[in-house]
């Protein structure tokens, strides 16, 4: 069996870049995908919570898992690596488009994978130190850092500006239905809003 392979981590971004580039790779090889996986989910969630997981369970010798790069697979070298190293165990194939590997049970492919997985994981390392610096320095010089003092971290929210007439209708028994068509939005997102605001006890029963 042939896997493509695709995660995202969040629900703003999107699969098709991912998948485009994996057709592409097979298209100039004349692979055939036999099953797609795909999932959003955080890479750092724990494997036996994620779509790959049970894929993990499923893949068997000669099979092969084609990624579009190996930091699908996870955010850290000990998971990175775990992934890797129980693929070539069980002689499963592991092709990474963009970098150009192909992964085995052979010793070539172990050293190759660990050195990527390190470089990634040192290169994360050195941009989160970075920020670090870059925030300590702003901050040092009087900048002024996250939101403006007394400004609600839910303001960015679409109905922020809102919340008291929405609060007045609850409270006169109006409907989410009602209340959408009054301030000319969908249903759900005055649902989803009234939840949200409700959750932090910033907006009454």
């Amino acid at each position: 069996m042939i896997y493509g392979y695709i995660r995202v981590s969040t629900n703003k971004q999107t699969v098709e870049n991912q998948q485009f580039e994996i057709n592409n790779f097979c298209k100039n090889r004349n692979i055939e995908i036999d099953k797609w996986i795909s999932e959003t989910v955080s890479g750092t969630k724990k494997i036996n919570h994620r779509k790959f997981g049970k894929l993990m369970k499923k893949i068997k010798k000669d099979d092969t898992v084609i990624v579009s790069e190996l930091s699908r697979l996870g955010r850290n070298l000990m998971q990175i690596m775990g992934i890797l190293n129980e693929c070539m165990e069980k002689d499963v194939k592991v092709i990474a488009v963009k970098e150009g590997y192909e992964l085995g049970n052979n010793i070539n492919s172990k050293v190759l994978a660990f050195a990527f997985s390190l470089s990634a994981e040192i290169e994360r390392s050195l941009i989160s130190q970075r920020t670090k610096e870059a925030l300590a320095r702003k901050k040092s010089e009087g900048v002024t850092l996250g939101r403006p003092k007394g400004e609600s971290r839910f303001s960015s929210l679409k109905l922020y500006r809102k919340r008291r007439i929405i609060q007045e209708m609850l409270q006169e028994g109006y409907t989410y239905s009602s209340i959408a068509r009054k301030l000319k939005v969908h249903r759900v997102t005055v649902a989803n809003f009234v939840k949200r605001m409700r959750d932090e006890d910033n907006l009454q029963p």
